[in-house]
């Protein structure tokens, strides 16, 4: 009877406690089926996975004969709303990339929330423990040559295409856009929301549209 009391004192009716439930389960047991899924897929596939890695949700996986996509160990996947804290996600995580020489790298304790990573020619390369928030988006290529203009629909401008880095510890910010030929420092951290078209440094803090440096990080 006491501990009954303490409970109520603290509000712990059955509702709570059925809410409590129901997040503990999600966070223990709800990557089971995502998970299998992904290792299932990666199998037929030909996607290298390492091990413990965990995906909430599907993942939608696109390897064009003679590319590459690897995960390495301890990677966390969140592709499902249910899952996600943060935000709602707009899509499930996808991984694709087009064309022989493409590839995608995702580093050891990297964690992408509703994640789209293409790779057409070129790598896109994660690094360590990098952070992807969710809803970002990472591409190495225009998909269409900018100019003339009277050949935008036909010319996929392949030549132009450029790799993308993200260092390790980087923290990418909810609904980014990371665009070709990109390289994000060792720990920096990108704003939410930021278009992210030119380098930017180690240890820094860079937002806005197109992301500029703001803050020198210790």
């Amino acid at each position: 009877m006491d501990f009954l009391e303490k409970a109520r004192a603290r509000g712990l009716n059955s509702a709570n406690i059925l809410s409590w439930l129901s997040l503990q389960f999600m966070t223990k047991c709800g990557f089971w089926p995502g998970t299998f899924r992904l290792y299932l897929k990666s199998r037929l596939l030909g996607v290298k996975i390492g091990k413990n890695v965990r995906a909430h949700g599907k993942v939608g996986l696109l390897r064009w004969p003679g590319g590459a996509i690897e995960i390495q160990d301890n990677v966390s996947i969140i592709s499902s709303w249910r899952r996600a804290t943060a935000a709602s996600l707009a899509f499930p995580t996808r991984l694709r990339v087009f064309g022989p020489g493409a590839s995608i790298s995702i580093g050891p304790g990297c964690q992408l929330s509703g994640a789209s990573i293409t790779a057409r020619s070129t790598a896109i390369v994660l690094g360590k423990q990098a952070l992807i928030g969710p809803n970002c988006i990472i591409v190495d290529s225009d998909f269409h040559a900018p100019w003339p203009p009277e050949a935008r629909a036909d010319s996929p401008g392949q030549g132009r295409d450029l790799p993308v880095s993200v260092g390790d510890y980087a923290w990418i910010g909810m609904n980014c856009l990371i665009l070709k030929g990109v390289s994000i420092g060792r720990g920096a951290i990108i704003g939410a929301g930021s278009v992210v078209t030119r380098d930017i440094p180690a240890n820094t803090v860079a937002c806005g549209n197109p992301a500029r440096p703001v803050k020198s990080l210790p």
